[in-house]
């Protein structure tokens, strides 16, 4: 931290302006919560237990399921305790810190839907070739470049924002550590560390979506070509899932992250905030479960063994009883 910072606390406004919604807006998170706990658990066990999914596919699949449930536990958790706290303050090094993993993890989602969209051109361009193209070593070197990219990306943006001087108001108005509402409290935010974080912004948000969309015109191409509207049908249904997902996700973070800010467009962000930390990892799992045949047998197998375990338990309880 930088000697200039003046501020030791910040105080997360978050939806004080709200008073009256704030029990139903925990119930509602809560719940929210818990669902996506549940979800994204049970889609990487029915991975896990199903050998018929041990592809890379289904590995880039679980990755990004489990950055998403890392990057809920890094936000949720702290907005339940502020809906029903009357002290919403947060110091500074705990404000990195949120600040540092939530955009390390978000970073590292937008890489890996990169790697998921080579992955899908890999099969359909070359399917007698994909398990010696995409192999377990390939996936995993992948994957962790997504980490590193995405952290270090994140370290850059911190280390920025938290050497500015914090002499003014000490309220961030936002339920999180977001950058837009942090650096606004800042005396010394000029042009110069605007640009850098925009630069940096972008280089993960619309690089990652370059990628994606380099992937996407070549499997366009390929599928073009194809003879039988059987064949292009499998092929684009086979993508369909992703494509929603990166609709989704880039659809928000874009227009937060990389459109003009002003004070007026707090509350938007927000907004829009709480959809993408809540209702995004929340609609990914049956995003993909409702449009997998596979990933839909796999999890009712999971269900079902779950639900055979809880009678069980049951019954011996009630035997001892």
């Amino acid at each position: 931290m930088d000697n200039h910072t003046t501020v030791s606390t910040f105080l997360l406004w978050g939806f004080s302006s709200f008073p009256d919604l704030q029990d139903l807006l925990f119930v509602m998170v809560f719940f929210s919560h818990v669902t996506i706990l549940a979800a994204n658990v049970a889609v990487m066990v029915a991975v896990k237990l199903n050998h018929s999914l041990h592809i890379p596919m289904y590995f880039f699949l679980c990755g990004l399921f489990f950055s998403e449930t890392c990057t809920a536990m890094v936000i949720i958790p702290r907005m339940l305790v502020d809906l029903l706290s009357d002290s919403k303050s947060i110091s500074v090094f705990e404000c990195a810190t949120q600040m540092f993993f939530f955009f390390g993890l978000s970073g590292n989602n937008c890489f890996i839907m990169a790697a998921m969209s080579y992955d899908r051109y890999t099969a359909i361009h070359n399917p007698l070739h994909y398990s010696v193209l995409m192999t377990r070593k390939i996936c995993f070197q992948l994957m962790m470049a997504a980490w590193l990219v995405g952290f270090l990306v994140s370290m850059c943006i911190v280390t920025i924002v938290f050497n500015l001087s914090f002499c003014d108001s000490n309220t961030i108005q936002h339920f999180f550590c977001d950058i837009s509402p942090v650096v606004c409290l800042a005396c010394d935010y000029t042009l110069s560390y605007e640009m850098a974080i925009f630069v940096l912004s972008a280089f993960v948000l619309v690089g990652s979506f370059i990628l994606i969309m380099i992937s996407y015109v070549f499997i366009g191409s390929i599928v073009m070509k194809m003879p039988s509207a059987e064949g292009r049908y499998k092929a684009f249904s086979t993508c369909s899932s992703h494509l929603t997902v990166v609709c989704t996700h880039y659809g928000f973070a874009g227009f937060v992250y990389l459109r003009p800010k002003s004070s007026d467009s707090f509350r938007e962000d927000m907004l829009m905030a709480v959809t993408y930390t809540v209702l995004t990892p929340l609609l990914n799992p049956i995003v993909y479960s409702l449009r997998n045949k596979e990933m839909q047998i796999a999890l009712r197998k999971i269900v079902d063994s779950a639900s055979r375990f809880i009678l069980q338990v049951v019954n011996k309880r009630t035997l001892n009883i």
